[in-house]
């Protein structure tokens, strides 16, 4: 990495650890949240799917309109409707202000992280653009270790509203670093052209690989608390070292995934995904016993967040010129639409008696989807290469 662009991607990583605190650290403060405003929990767990909804379908409707601004204001704007959100989530005297929140927060997620990734990516030379990318999304594993455990600890310490401000003074501190360190770059350009990238198969074929790919940890990781005690024989008082040891897992993964893609982009993503086929199979078994469960949910996350940076890289390379900026956005989206899916899928596994040891096998599913998406995806790119190479019109690839 160029020390150059260590500032600069460091400022972006502070934003993305700020978005991945505030998409997470509520789920363990849902008991205050629901007893302070007299609701039960499953309607307290509507704030976690509304800002997820919201980052699915707001994500690249607000890259689109941010499309002829600069990226370094257009940055520094999300981040004040992040703070903007988390305030009002703060101060909320009732349950549908809290509601509104949550949405305002969520409708900078997907664009920021969007428009981020492209400005990562343009500080480095092309054949560093993996790791750059996985630099900025470290905020988002360093959230999983360190922000969501501490925001949750400071919630039931002062009060959940005391997390939202702290959240609130975490995207107040990105926005200042990113008008300080991020440099000034040109504007992007048309919606119409933005979304013209979305005429190609291949882009297609990348974000529903990037739906599946990752979206299949979510199957049994939504669970993990009943699946690590009922199942593998762990005390409640076991879980905040338990999803600590997973997010180092996550933070490993994307080192290792974000050098590896650099290198050899599909390879990358083919193996890191087929390792996750095999871990999730494997945890089906190992569910059942403490130790090594505890190991398994270590090497799960480090072969899902293996795939992170080369399915960001894949999604973004599948267009070209200025669609990679909607796309970039369209990518976080598929990410998190991904999450809701193995999500639903585990639980209808569940409620259908199958158990919670089977919703491993349920992201296998997913998995195994995930790698023919990749299969077909080799062979439209390769189609379309000969295309070009031949003189060909290269179709819809």
């Amino acid at each position: 990495m160029a020390p150059r662009s260590a500032p600069a991607l460091a400022a972006l990583a502070v934003g993305t650890f700020a978005l991945g605190m505030t998409e997470f650290v509520i789920t363990g403060l849902l008991p205050e949240i629901a007893a302070d405003f007299a609701v039960s929990i499953p309607t307290a767990g509507l704030l976690i799917s509304a800002y997820a909804l919201t980052v699915v379908v707001g994500g690249p409707i607000v890259t689109a309109l941010l499309a002829r601004r600069a990226r370094k204001p257009a940055l520094i704007g999300l981040l004040a409707f992040f703070v903007a959100g988390n305030l009002l989530s703060a101060v909320a005297p009732a349950f549908g202000v809290m509601m509104t929140g949550r949405v305002v927060a969520a409708l900078c997620h997907g664009a920021f992280i969007g428009i981020a990734t492209i400005v990562a990516g343009d500080l480095v030379r092309p054949g560093r653009r993996s790791s750059a990318i996985g630099a900025m999304l470290s905020g988002i594993t360093l959230a999983s270790v360190a922000g969501v455990p501490l925001g949750t600890l400071l919630g039931q310490q002062l009060g959940w509203r005391a997390t939202f401000w702290a959240m609130a003074l975490l995207g107040l501190a990105a926005a200042a670093a990113t008008a300080v360190l991020v440099p000034a770059t040109a504007a992007y350009g048309t919606a119409r052209a933005h979304f013209g990238a979305f005429r190609s198969a291949t882009v297609w074929l990348a974000l529903g690989m990037t739906a599946l790919a990752f979206g299949a940890v979510y199957a049994p990781f939504t669970y993990v608390a009943p699946l690590m005690t009922e199942v593998a024989g762990f005390g409640p008082g076991a879980l905040p070292w338990l999803l600590v040891l997973f997010g180092l897992g996550l933070v490993l993964g994307n080192v290792i995934g974000a050098r590896a893609a650099d290198r050899h982009l599909m390879a990358t993503i083919v193996v890191a995904s087929a390792a996750m086929l095999a871990v999730l199979v494997v945890f089906a078994w190992t569910a059942h016993s403490r130790t090594p469960a505890a190991v398994t949910l270590f090497v799960l996350g480090v072969v899902a967040y293996a795939t992170v940076p080369g399915l960001t890289t894949r999604v973004i390379t599948a267009a070209d010129g200025n669609g990679q900026l909607i796309v970039s956005s369209a990518a976080v989206s598929a990410f998190n639409l991904g999450n809701a899916a193995g999500a639903y899928l585990g639980g209808r596994a569940i409620a259908a008696g199958w158990g919670y040891d089977s919703t491993p096998l349920v992201g296998a599913a997913m998995e195994l989807g995930a790698l023919g998406l990749a299969a077909v995806l080799l062979l439209v790119s390769r189609a379309s290469a000969r295309a070009r190479t031949s003189g060909r019109p290269a179709g819809v690839a």
